[in-house]
């Protein structure tokens, strides 16, 4: 569910500011939008933090270009150091390569003494015969440019073995604390000051109103705490049911969030999800990589990213045994088994009327969820006549690809009857006025209702085209080797068959993962969310407290 959402406006003496934010930002409870605070010590806290980021750059570049048999002693050193060391750095660059520039230049004449030849011209002898000068004499002898260059560049390596010596982890567990600074400064920026009084205004879920009530009167604030008003955009917090607790974290992964005023739909956007990222990938033992990558990872993962990959590579899993598709190939023992031989119908038929099923299942509940949260409202009405559309338009994709011969005659009376519902409950006679003009879009929304039940056969193509890339690598790789060759030869092609495998199966599995963001995602927040009516226009509640 999305958790209802009270307006907060408190007022505390002018003096108390700091303190009063101090004590709001324990309670965790209260969302301030600190994206409009850009004043001067905000920009300096921001500065602290990208010097932070830099230095750790610095020090983790500067480690690449030294060699692992050196033995670095890695020591805690500030970041106003480390930005000293790279400037000193940058000095000796530049001073390299105008030295440089000048021994390319004066090269050609030899390392002769330019302050001896200026004194020998100005006593008016002629060298033009003797030896050929340059029109313009260096300030020093060619030597010692060398000299001065080769100090510089040890000076140059000696730096960056030093930054290469910084403990960039030391900067990084100092971040969090920047980062709080960051907000505390926009925090103090958006708290409005009148006279002897100070304000500021947010957002608080209901379950925190309690907490934020006993602050305020230990701490003797003014307190106004009220529903949202018209006009005005809350955050969206999401509580889903425990089970489905971890789909947040795809949520925050993706940037997207429901509006205030819509539905939560984490429960079924897990479910299909899963689903459409086990038939997408198409193949159990990339699942089984996928999970095995997961349980390594375990404890750097957080739990809510390690539950949802867990359940996507064991959905994954469970869909390369139902097709018996192993790293492109079938295990012969398992090709006997009923869900094998339904989905390996040769012409494909079946894997595109379970493809055709998932979608018109995932879009009748959207609408079918629609029409009861609207009961005993006239509009209900419409949402059922919807989902008797999307019904007719499912047996009308399934006709047109030939899985079914013909559309049942029942069907023709159950869409004429939806279209009655749709066109004369979608609007209501007193909203004629405003809203007439969407009865003039009807009718292109449900044709759109066939390209929606159809785009789910991607479903099938894609996953398809993962097995089919799998196979030819296979091919590829098994076609080196043969009882013909010479033993050493079938040695050589062993390590080239082990090469192709493991480079055509990572692309492959690259692939999987790319068309899942496309594809699993699209058909979640687009074909069911327009359904739906869920916009994805909302802005996370991000609430005021420190970082951990």
């Amino acid at each position: 569910m999305i958790v209802k959402m009270r307006h907060l406006d408190l007022v505390c003496v002018a003096s108390e500011k700091e303190a009063t934010l101090d004590r709001l930002r324990g309670l965790g409870a209260v969302h301030l939008d600190l994206r409009s605070a850009s004043g001067a010590a905000v920009a300096a806290a921001k500065g602290e933090a990208a010097d932070a980021e830099r230095a750790v750059r610095l020090i983790l570049k500067a480690r690449e270009g030294v060699s692992k048999n050196e033995g670095l002693e890695v020591r805690p050193h500030p970041v106003e150091e480390v930005l000293a060391l790279d400037a000193d750095r940058e000095q000796l660059k530049g001073e390299v390569e105008e030295l440089k520039r000048l021994i390319a230049q004066y090269e050609p004449y030899g390392d002769f003494d330019p302050a001896l030849a200026k004194k020998i011209m100005d006593a008016g002898v002629d060298l033009s015969s003797v030896a050929e000068l340059p029109e313009k004499l260096p300030e020093m002898r060619l030597s010692e440019m060398r000299a001065r260059l080769a100090k510089r560049e040890t000076r140059i390596a000696a730096a960056t073995a030093r930054l290469a010596g910084c403990d960039e982890q030391a900067i990084l567990r100092h971040y969090p604390a920047l980062a709080d600074k960051i907000a505390f400064e926009c925090a103090k920026e958006l708290m409005a000051e009148s006279g002897a009084v100070a304000y500021v205004s947010g957002w608080v879920p209901e379950s925190g109103c309690a907490a934020v009530l006993a602050a305020a009167r230990e701490s003797g604030w003014g307190l106004l705490l009220r529903e949202p008003a018209d006009g005005e955009t809350p955050p969206t917090l999401i509580e889903p049911p425990k089970l489905f607790k971890p789909v947040k974290a795809l949520f925050d992964g993706l940037g997207i969030a429901p509006a205030y005023t819509e539905s939560d739909v984490s429960v079924p956007f897990m479910c299909y999800f899963s689903l459409f990222f086990a038939m997408l990938v198409g193949d159990g033992a990339y699942g089984a990589i996928f999970l095995a990558t997961t349980l390594l990872l375990r404890r750097k993962l957080p739990r809510s990213w390690f539950v949802m990959l867990a359940v996507f590579s064991s959905a994954t899993v469970l869909w390369g045994a139902l097709s018996n598709t192993w790293f492109g190939a079938q295990i012969p023992f398992c090709a006997n088994w009923p869900t094998v031989k339904w989905l390996a119908d040769p012409s494909y038929g079946n894997m595109m009327l379970l493809c055709f099923t998932i979608g018109v299942s995932h879009l009748m509940l959207a609408r079918l969820w629609n029409a009861v949260c609207r009961l005993p409202d006239s509009t209900a009405v419409a949402e059922f006549g919807w989902a008797g559309v999307l019904l007719f338009m499912y047996f009308v994709t399934n006709s047109i690809v030939g899985i079914f011969p013909s559309i049942p005659a029942w069907a023709f009376w159950m869409f004429g009857a939806s279209l009655v519902a749709v066109f004369g409950f979608s609007v209501k006679p007193s909203e004629l006025k405003t809203r007439g003009a969407e009865l003039g879009m009807l009718p292109l929304n449900i044709m759109s209702a066939l390209g929606d039940i159809i785009s789910y056969v991607r479903l099938f193509a894609v996953g398809l085209a993962s097995v089919k890339v799998a196979e030819n690598f296979n091919s590829m790789a098994t076609g080196l080797v043969s009882p013909g060759n010479a033993w050493w030869l079938n040695a050589i092609m062993s390590v080239a068959m082990v090469a192709i495998l493991v480079v055509g199966h990572g692309l492959n599995l690259a692939m999987a993962g790319l068309s899942i963001l496309v594809h699993a995602v699209r058909l979640n927040t687009l074909e069911f969310s327009n359904h739906k009516g869920v916009s994805w226009s909302g802005y996370g509640f991000s609430p005021f407290r420190k970082n951990n």
